[in-house]
């Protein structure tokens, strides 16, 4: 099983990259973006059948290391 972890920033919080990013496709006449906003992402590989179970240990992975929480909110996709 695969858990894909989607990490960005909230709404609210200046996302500088995306700035950059949203500056650099207007500048290559891209107009039809309104905003970006950048983000990474996780693939993990994991050896758990039990889908319950998986999902509790990679959110408890996002609380603890791989999101900061205050800025940054997370999603998962159990694959």
């Amino acid at each position: 099983m695969k858990a894909i972890v989607n990490v960005f920033l909230k709404a609210g919080v200046l996302d500088s990259q995306g700035k950059a990013v949203h500056h650099a496709l207007d500048s290559l006449h891209f107009n039809g973006v309104e905003d970006v906003r950048v983000g990474k992402q996780i693939v993990l590989k994991l050896n758990e059948s039990d889908k319950e179970k998986a999902m509790a240990d990679v959110t408890k992975m996002c609380e603890e290391l791989l999101a900061n929480t205050v800025i940054e909110d997370y999603t998962i996709e159990l694959v």
